[in-house]
């Protein structure tokens, strides 16, 4: 009897021992809520814009011929009247002097003519010629005078060309394009060098066509350079009748304020323009670190205070604004809402409020800095000499 106890209690030992282990529960996630209520929303939009001259030409030369020599490099800054380019004016000097020579000849032709008319004139007076006869020498004569103009006229172009082959600049400012090199053979009227003019800046950037009806002329702007700390302001001067054909976006200029110092050309500056007429409605915002994809919607964890349990809502987002979306439909101030982590919950997982950690302050008066002076170390207590062993008297030598 004795013997089948034991064994069953050792087949029990062994069953317990070989059976699963409880699985450890899952331990409670502390999560960030936020408490939802509503702020102002202020209807401002933010553009990127470049910043480019008011003015800004692209020069080319009257007449087409081989660029022989360019002087104008990029980014150089150039004065009023100085050389930019040259093109080879060999074929309209020769053209000159093919008009300079037929003036000469028109002047020979004038000057015969009227000697003959003055010769006639005076047969005239002496009756020896009709009327007729010396009407015709005065029909000449001013034939010939006429001719003499148009080549003489035709020799001003012709000089005017030859001068065309120079190109100067025609106002003070910087190259910000060159679009030929020497060599290259140029058509009339083609770009060779683009000046932007010294004077006002200007801030260009693109609008959708849903916006364009909150921007008005004269409109103050808020500009933020890119490279720059201190702000500028200004305000839009311009906006563009019709869209681009491609992007189908709306230009619009803004002017830098001229008492500013105006910003570099080509720099990236951010334009922030408030909606005319917008008031500031309140509105419930998240941030978009709350915000996951549930299916097709958009969906937050909603905390439940009495059972510390997670809940999933659903909510409707009417738009962005920075970093944060205004909430259009789904949530009611005063509810918990997670803000950070939230793809790794689970509906109806039990959380608790994260605690930040907080240094604790030490109370009382500060402890002493030890002194910067050392403390030599306390002497050792030397031990007692042991006694001397007494030599033996004579007195018990002699007893001995």
């Amino acid at each position: 009897m004795n013997k089948t106890v034991v064994c069953l209690a050792s087949a029990a030992v062994l069953l317990a021992a070989c059976s699963r282990p409880a699985p450890p529960e899952e331990p409670v996630r502390a999560v960030k809520v936020m408490t939802v209520g509503t702020s102002a929303y202020a209807s401002q939009h933010e553009y990127a814009g470049e910043v480019r001259a008011r003015v800004e030409s692209r020069l080319g030369f009257r007449i087409g011929g081989k660029l022989i020599k360019r002087q104008a490099e990029l980014g150089q800054h150039v004065q009023a009247g100085q050389v930019l380019a040259q093109l080879d004016p060999q074929d309209y000097r020769l053209a000159a002097d093919a008009a300079r020579a037929q003036v000469a000849a028109a002047a020979t032709s004038r000057n015969l003519a009227g000697a003959d008319f003055k010769r006639y004139q005076a047969l005239k007076e002496q009756n020896f010629i009709s009327g007729a006869e010396l009407e015709r020498r005065e029909a000449t004569l001013k034939s010939a005078q006429a001719q003499l103009d148009q080549a003489q006229s035709q020799l001003a172009v012709q000089g005017n060309q030859a001068q065309y082959a120079v190109l100067s600049a025609d106002v003070s400012g910087v190259v910000t394009a060159v679009e030929a090199e020497p060599g290259q053979v140029v058509a009339a009227g083609a770009p060779v060098v683009r000046i932007a003019a010294d004077g006002v800046r200007d801030v260009v950037f693109s609008v959708p066509e849903d916006r364009l009806a909150a921007i008005q002329v004269g409109a103050p702007a808020s500009l933020r350079v890119w490279s720059q700390t201190a702000g500028l302001t200004g305000r839009v001067r311009e906006v563009a009748a019709s869209s681009d054909p491609v992007t189908r976006t709306y230009a619009v200029k803004v002017a830098v304020d001229a008492t500013q110092p105006a910003p570099l050309l080509g720099a990236t500056v951010y334009v922030t323009l408030p909606n005319a007429g917008a008031q500031a409605a309140p509105v419930i915002k998240l941030p978009t670190t709350a915000l996951r994809q549930e299916g097709q919607a958009t969906a937050v964890w909603v905390l439940e205070p009495a059972s510390m349990t997670l809940r999933s809502q659903v909510i409707e987002v009417a738009t962005a604004d920075g970093n944060e979306v205004v909430v259009a439909a789904g949530l009611q101030p005063g509810m918990q809402v997670v803000s950070a982590g939230v793809h790794v919950l689970s509906a109806g997982q039990k959380v608790a409020l994260y605690q930040p950690n907080r240094a604790v302050a030490q109370q009382g008066r500060a402890q002493l800095a030890p002194d910067s002076i050392a403390v030599p170390p306390p002497k050792l207590q030397t031990p007692p000499a042991a006694a001397p062993i007494a030599a033996p008297s004579s007195a018990a030598s002699g007893a001995k």
